[in-house]
C-alpha cells in the first residue's frame, strides 16, 4: 500500500480563533465592566447569539482544523499546536454552552465549576506556551486564567459587582491582546512581517 506524505502547511487556522474569541470578549466586557448596555431579555438573546457564532463556532472550526491537521493529515508541525487544538476545541465548545444559557436565560451559578476546569486548561496552556518559549501565546493564556479565576467569583457573586468588573476587565485586555494575535498572524503569513507571535 502506498503512503501519502502532504507537504507542511504555514497556514494555520488560528487567527480565526484569535479573531472569534477577541470579538466575543469585546462583545461582553461592556456590560461586565459598564453595565452597558443593560441586561434584559433583548439584550441577553443578542449577546448569547454572538457568544454562540463568533467565540464559540469560529474556536470550535479552529480547534477541529488543527487537530485534523496535526493528526489525520500531518500537515501542521510543532508539539505546541497540540495544546492549541485543545483549547480552540475547549474553548469553542463552552462558548457554544455560554452562548445558549445567556439566550435562554439560564442559572449562571453552574458556570463557576466550569470556569474552574477552563482555569486549569488556562494554567496548562500558559506552561506549555512558556516552556516553547512562545510568550506572546503564553501572555494569552495569562488572560484566561484571569478570565476564568474572575469567573468562579462573578458566577456565584462573591465580592460581587467587584468580581464581575475584574471579569470585564480581563475580557477587555485579553480581548485587545487576541485581536492583536489576530493581526500579527495574517500579516506574518501573508505579508512577511515579523511580529512578536
Amino acid at each position: 500500500m502506498n503512503e501519502v506524505h502532504l507537504a507542511s502547511s504555514a497556514y494555520l487556522p488560528i487567527a480565526l480563533g484569535f479573531f472569534g474569541l477577541g470579538t466575543g470578549y469585546m462583545i461582553y466586557f461592556p456590560q461586565e465592566l459598564f453595565g452597558y448596555p443593560k441586561r434584559d431579555q433583548a439584550v441577553d438573546l443578542s449577546t448569547g447569539m454572538w457568544g454562540i457564532w463568533l467565540p464559540g463556532f469560529c474556536q470550535f472550526m479552529t480547534g477541529t482544523y488543527l487537530f485534523i491537521g496535526l493528526t489525520w493529515f500531518q500537515v501542521f508541525k510543532g508539539p505546541p499546536l497540540y495544546m492549541a487544538a485543545l483549547a480552540f476545541s475547549a474553548y469553542g465548545i463552552h462558548w457554544f454552552a455560554i452562548g445558549y444559557n445567556r439566550m435562554k436565560g439560564g442559572d449562571a451559578r453552574p458556570s463557576a465549576f466550569m470556569a474552574f476546569a477552563f482555569l486549569l486548561i488556562s494554567i496548562l496552556g500558559a506552561m506549555v506556551f512558556f516552556i516553547a518559549s512562545d510568550w506572546p501565546v503564553g501572555v494569552l493564556f495569562l488572560g484566561l486564567c484571569a478570565i476564568y479565576l474572575s469567573d468562579m467569583f462573578a458566577c456565584v457573586k462573591v465580592i460581587y459587582p467587584f468580581s464581575e468588573r475584574c471579569l470585564g476587565f480581563s475580557h477587555l485586555v485579553t480581548g485587545l491582546w487576541l485581536l492583536y494575535l489576530m493581526f500579527a498572524t495574517v500579516l506574518n503569513i501573508s505579508s512577511g512581517f515579523h511580529l512578536a507571535l
